[in-house]
């Protein structure tokens, strides 16, 4: 007697036919492993992967049609399994991820963070013109001192004298109240 082909256990597998899946297991459970380990590595993943592809043929049985070989639709499956696997980031142990805070400020830091750029604007706001034009085109604006100097009709070492002034001013002005 003859056994059944694959596309025959898939036909049975899906009316509901559990010992059609499991001969369907049994002919391709290894080989999903051995795959998915040549391909995201040694491992449980390898295993999770195979899992997640019988699981999958399972589910799909009742809308699969037999186009292509099952084998060749068995594979397309784990193929696309691994290569998601490949593309996600990977997990790390709980002792590790402990070890990794997140680098982004806490809200307080970040209220902190906003009063202090409100004082900062504050304070070049009230600096006198052309020191609080030197500063935005230096600091905010990122030119030179050479560019800032022909924007504001005079020399290099007049927006260096400027820029001295105005921190010296800012300095005053934001230093910590006792």
């Amino acid at each position: 007697m003859r056994e059944p082909s694959d596309e025959d256990l898939m036909s049975a597998v899906a009316a509901g036919d559990a010992a059609a899946f499991r001969v369907l297991c049994g002919r391709y459970a290894l080989r999903a492993v051995g795959f998915a380990r040549r391909f995201v590595g040694d491992g449980a993943e390898a295993e999770d992967i195979a899992q997640e592809a019988l699981l999958r043929v399972w589910r799909a049985a009742p809308r699969w049609r037999p186009d292509a070989a099952f084998g060749t639709w068995f594979y397309r499956i784990t193929i696309n399994l691994c290569l998601n696997h490949r593309r996600r980031a990977p997990f790390l142990d709980l002792e590790a991820a402990a070890a990794h805070a997140d680098p982004a400020p806490d809200a307080l830091a970040r209220i902190e963070r906003q009063e202090e750029d409100r004082a900062l604007l504050a304070a070049v706001a009230a600096l006198p013109e052309r020191q609080r034009v030197a500063i935005l085109l230096t600091y905010w604006e990122g030119f030179s001192n050479a560019h800032a100097a022909e924007i504001l009709g005079t020399s290099v070492s007049g927006v260096e004298t400027l820029l001295v002034r105005a921190r010296r001013s800012l300095r005053r002005t934001l230093a910590p109240q006792d």
